[in-house]
């Protein structure tokens, strides 16, 4: 299996801070907006944006939480062995907020169909809003787009987008890496 580098450290630092910026632009104090990260990929792009927002914008209050998709994919019962359910961590309502779901890869829209759903446990949102570190566009299955976005990258479906942060991969990377047939 071959890799290609698409960010490393500093090009990925680069997005992040990008990426705070447009959300302030939008959601300015966070006063009614909540920030939710994917189990479990999410979830590091969510903390990473969080400390940016909080360290380097001084934004107070702003309200982050943990969602767990795991038995609202359409695809769970496919597995020949039993799947691990990650913890969901919302201890706000989500109730006539504004809601970003926060991903590390939009790549079918499978994931973020099932997000939409497991949210409507905590209530009904104002508006909901997609941020995807990395967008795999011509790879959708259904017709979901983020409204913020890292960057786009066109891989075919022999292809796979792996994300690394140092807290779990060593290094604050990105790669496309492809199977040698």
């Amino acid at each position: 299996m071959s890799q290609k580098l698409l960010l490393d450290a500093a090009a990925l630092d680069i997005i992040l801070h990008r990426l705070a910026c447009q959300l302030i632009e939008n959601h300015d104090t966070f006063e009614n907006t909540a920030l939710v990260g994917l189990q479990p990929r999410g979830s590091f792009l969510l903390n990473r944006l969080a400390e940016i927002l909080k360290t380097n914008y001084k934004i107070k209050n702003l309200k982050t939480g943990l969602l767990d998709i795991t038995f609202y994919r359409d695809d769970f019962r496919r597995n020949d062995e039993p799947l691990k359910a990650n913890s969901t961590e919302i201890n706000f309502l989500v109730e006539n907020k504004r809601v970003v779901i926060v991903d590390d890869v939009l790549y079918t829209g499978r994931s973020i169909r099932a997000a939409l759903t497991a949210l409507q446990s905590f209530g009904r949102p104002d508006t909901i809003e997609l941020l995807t570190l990395i967008d795999r566009r011509f790879s959708r299955h259904l017709p979901i787009q983020p409204d913020y976005n890292g960057r786009q990258v066109d891989a075919i479906n022999n292809q796979k987008v792996k994300v690394l942060w140092k807290e779990n991969g060593g290094e604050d990377a990105v790669y496309l890496l492809k199977n040698e047939d």
